[in-house]
C-alpha cells in the first residue's frame, strides 16, 4: 500500500487547523527528531570506538547522519518519502546506549529478568515514550509523537522478544510497549518491514561497514596491505562467515573480497597525507555509490519503475553484495573491534554499566534526573523500576557515565 492518511495518524491526535499549516506531516517528523535530545547525545556516543578518540572516527551522530544522507537519496530514487527514510535513518540508533553494542549487551544482561534491552526496542521506546514533545490527555508522555509510517520506517525488527521470524536475539519493541508498537503496526503482516524500513536498514549496513573500514585505516588501525594479504584475510573471511552472513559458503566470501579489490577502490598504501586521506575518500565513496547502486537497479528489475512505499515491495539484495558488504564487516571486526586492548577496554566499560544501575538503584530519588526520577516514583513494581534505572543509564553519553560513576564510586570510597 502507497502512503495513506492512516499511514500520517499520530499516537496523540493534534489540532486539525494546526496539521493544515503544516507543510507535511513526514517532513514535521524529521524536524521534531533533529530538534530532539536524544539525537544531540549521539554525539557522545561509540560508534566503533570511542567518542573523542580521536578527531577522524566517526561517533554515533555523525554515522546516523552519513546514514541518513545515503538512505534519503538512495530512497528517494525508488520512490520513497525522501523525508520519511531520512527521519528513519536518523533515529535508528536513538537507543543505543553508551559504548555501543558493548554496552547494549551489558544492559541486555541486566535485564534478562524483564524482558532484556535492545537498542532497538529502546528507540521505539525513545520516540513514543521518553523523548519529551507531547503528552496523551492524562498527562503521560507520548513522546515525540511521530506518524506511525515514520515509527515503522524507524524499526528495524518490528517483533517482540523472541517472536522474530527466524531465531534472533533482535526485536524492535518491549511488551511494556505494546499499545504503541500494535498501533503502529495495524494492518502491517507480523515480522514483515515496511519498503521504507529496508531501505533505512541497507543504508545502516553500507554505512558502517565502508565508514569503519575507512576510521580504522585512517586511525592507523590496520594497514590497507592486509586486505591483499591471503594469511592475514583468512580469519577475515571465516569472521565474516560466522558472524555476518551465515548462509554464504567460504568460496563466495573470497570471491567478494576478491571483487572488491578488483574495483581499484581500496588505497595501497597509506602515510597520513591530504593525498592518502583523499584516496580513503574516494574509496569510501565508489564502494557506497556500488553497494547502492547494485541494490537499486536489482529492486527496479524485479518491481518496475514506479514509487515504492510500505508494504508494495521489498528490497532486493544480491547476495554477491551481501556478501562484499558482510567481509568489509568482519575487517573492522578483526582489526578493531576485537582486538586484545579493545577487549580489556570493553570489559572495563561492561563493569561501569553494571554499577551504575546498582549506584541508580542505591540511591534514585536524589541520582536519577528529573524525569527519570519521575517514572521512578510512578513505577509500581521492582521490574518497572528497574526498567526506568536502564532507561536513565542508557541515555547517557558515554563522557558522562564515565563521569557519573568516578563521581559517585570516590564519593562511596571516601565515606568506607
Amino acid at each position: 500500500m502507497a502512503y495513506t492518511d492512516v499511514d500520517k495518524e499520530r499516537w496523540v491526535a493534534e489540532d486539525p487547523a494546526q496539521k493544515r499549516a503544516d507543510r507535511d506531516d513526514f517532513s514535521r517528523d524529521r524536524a521534531r527528531l533533529v530538534h530532539s535530545s536524544a539525537l544531540r547525545r549521539l554525539a557522545g556516543k561509540t560508534q566503533i570506538l570511542g567518542a573523542g578518540h580521536d578527531d577522524f572516527v566517526r561517533n554515533r551522530l555523525t554515522h546516523s547522519l552519513e546514514v541518513a544522507q545515503i538512505g534519503r537519496e538512495f530512497g528517494a530514487a525508488l520512490g520513497c518519502d525522501a523525508d520519511l527514510v531520512d527521519t528513519a535513518c536518523l533515529a535508528h540508533d536513538l537507543g543505543h546506549p553508551p559504548f555501543g553494542h558493548n554496552g547494549e549487551m551489558e544492559l541486555d544482561r541486566v535485564c534478562a529478568d524483564i524482558g532484556g534491552f535492545e537498542g532497538n526496542a529502546q528507540t521505539l521506546r525513545l520516540l513514543t515514550r521518553l523523548e519529551p514533545k507531547r503528552c496523551h490527555p492524562d498527562g503521560t508522555p507520548a513522546g515525540l509523537n511521530l506518524t506511525r509510517a515514520s515509527l515503522d520506517a524507524a524499526t528495524k525488527y518490528p517483533w517482540l522478544h523472541g517472536a522474530g521470524p527466524v531465531p534472533t536475539p533482535k526485536f524492535g519493541a518491549y511488551e511494556d510497549d505494546l499499545p504503541v508498537f500494535e498501533w503502529m503496526r495495524a494492518g502491517a503482516e507480523p515480522g514483515v518491514r515496511c519498503f521504507e524500513a529496508q531501505v533505512m536498514d541497507w543504508s545502516d549496513d553500507v554505512a558502517y561497514s565502508v565508514h569503519d573500514l575507512e576510521d580504522a585505516i585512517a586511525s592507523d588501525w590496520m594497514d590497507p596491505r592486509v586486505l591483499r594479504s591471503r594469511m592475514e584475510m583468512r580469519t577475515v573471511l571465516e569472521i565474516a562467515g560466522a558472524t555476518y552472513a551465515p548462509d554464504q559458503d567460504p568460496a563466495a566470501l573470497a570471491a567478494a573480497l576478491e571483487r572488491i579489490l578488483a574495483t581499484g577502490a581500496i588505497p595501497a598504501g597509506f602515510d597520513g597525507s591530504r593525498n592518502a586521506l583523499a584516496a580513503l575518500k574516494d574509496m569510501t565513496s565508489q564502494i557506497i555509490g556500488r553497494f547502492v547502486r547494485v541494490v537499486e537497479v536489482a529492486t527496479r528489475e524485479r518491481y518496475g519503475p514506479g514509487p515504492l512505499t510500505r508494504y508494495d515491495a521489498d528490497l532486493v539484495v544480491p547476495d554477491e553484495t551481501r556478501a562484499e558488504c558482510a567481509v568489509l564487516k568482519a575487517v573492522a571486526n578483526q582489526f578493531v573491534v576485537t582486538t586484545r586492548d579493545q577487549m580489556v577496554l570493553k570489559e572495563q566499560q561492561r563493569d561501569l554499566l553494571s554499577d551504575l544501575v546498582d549506584l541508580y538503584a542505591a540511591e534514585p530519588e536524589t541520582r536519577l534526573d528529573l524525569d527519570f526520577r519521575a517514572d521512578f516514583l510512578a513505577a509500581d513494581d521492582d521490574a518497572a523500576r528497574l526498567r526506568v534505572i536502564v532507561d536513565q543509564v542508557a541515555a547517557l553519553t558515554d563522557a558522562r557515565a564515565v563521569t557519573l560513576h568516578s563521581l559517585w564510586v570516590g564519593s562511596n570510597a571516601a565515606r568506607a
